[in-house]
């Protein structure tokens, strides 16, 4: 954990459970990433954590916004970001939304069916989309569902639509799932994507766009590839299935960004045993319900650090503070912590800046949202 997150809460001693960002390195994690891709324009993916901020932090750097509702929008244009650095990435949304946005400037959207594109050949009438294709979601802790996205093979008939209504088809986008983990992965999506633009070629459409989305990894328990290599491997892939004439390119960072920035502290409710030498339960004081919802199924694994760190470990079943039986953190997942924790410890949840205060929930069980600071 980084000295500066330690010393404010150290030192400021806040109510937990509470979400502490670093905002130098939100910064710094932005600035790595556009070094890592010079090509590509960062669109920061605002879903992440849309702190105003952070937000705030990013927009002197150069960063675009990913929006994925119209009250993300909402909150740029009131930060000052201009509409033109905006794109309404979610592929589900109310024509009253696609209006309101058109008439604040924003004119990229992306889509997945003819149906978005009637939607938007109303309500933006001119406006630039681009078609998300779906990907397997191999590799990444948080694999994406069949909920976004068309078959690779209908992308040309969505492309071809939406000329017919008066939209501009600028490109393509693909995601290859949150916290990805396989480098080959991009090759397999970009490859999928060139093929595509070939495609499009061939019916009359010129396609120039290319968005990546996300996928970039924090650091939780598991091994990530380095920053260094995904972008690599990125690069190679363009340069191998674009050859020297790559499209304008687009990455959607949201995770990277955010999430090692910022850590949860949360004090212990309960220790107990349910059987006779079975496993300690320990309950903290936020769950599933208070901001860590990735849990869920045990895919995100957040790293955690204990005032006994270096003790004797033994393990442990992980839970939340609320009755319902679904907030369990971790029960398969082997953990193991300290054996002198107890009722009252603090403990740190680490990397825990992306998808927690976004996620966390208002009055289940009468419980606040998560307290965030920003530092």
């Amino acid at each position: 954990m980084k000295d500066k997150i330690a010393r404010f809460l150290d030192e400021n001693e806040p109510e937990s459970p509470c979400l502490v960002v670093d905002l130098d390195r939100v910064a710094d994690h932005f600035r790595r990433l556009a070094a890592g891709l010079p090509e590509a324009e960062i669109f920061y993916a605002i879903k992440a954590n849309p702190a105003r901020d952070i937000l705030m932090t990013l927009l002197p750097l150069g960063a675009r916004f990913d929006a994925a509702s119209i009250y993300e929008i909402r909150q740029c244009l009131a930060a000052g970001v201009s509409p033109e650095e905006i794109s309404f990435g979610n592929t589900i949304k109310k024509e009253s939304a696609i209006s309101e946005a058109h008439e604040a400037g924003v004119s990229l959207f992306a889509v997945d069916c003819e149906s978005e594109i009637d939607k938007i050949a109303r309500a933006a009438p001119g406006a630039s989309v681009f078609c998300r294709f779906l990907t397997s979601g191999a590799g990444a802790d948080w694999p994406l569902s069949n909920k976004f996205g068309v078959s690779p093979a209908g992308v040309a008939e969505v492309l071809e639509y939406a000329s017919s209504r008066g939209l501009r088809p600028a490109g393509v986008s693909f995601h290859v799932g949150s916290q990805q983990r396989e480098l080959e992965q991009w090759d397999h999506a970009i490859g999928q994507a060139s093929k595509l633009f070939l495609a499009a070629q061939k019916s009359g459409l010129k396609l120039d766009l290319l968005n990546i989305g996300g996928g970039f990894p924090s650091q939780y328990r598991e091994e990530t590839p380095a920053l260094e290599a995904t972008c690599d491997a990125i690069q190679q892939a363009i340069r191998r299935h674009f050859g020297t004439s790559p499209p304008r390119l687009i990455a959607e960072p949201g995770r990277y960004i955010a999430g090692d920035a910022g850590v949860i502290e949360a004090e212990i409710v309960l220790v107990s045993k349910k059987r006779e030498g079975g496993r300690r339960w320990i309950y903290l004081d936020i769950g599933k319900f208070g901001g860590l919802i990735e849990t869920m199924d045990e895919a995100i694994r957040y790293r955690i650090e204990t005032p006994y760190d270096g003790g004797t470990t033994g393990p442990v079943v992980l839970a939340g503070p609320t009755c319902d039986e679904m907030d369990v953190l971790y029960d398969a997942a082997g953990y193991e912590l300290p054996l002198d924790l107890k009722e009252g410890d603090r403990v740190r949840i680490l990397s825990a800046g992306a998808y927690t205060a976004s996620y966390s929930s208002t009055g289940f069980n009468g419980f606040p949202p998560l307290r965030e600071y920003y530092i």
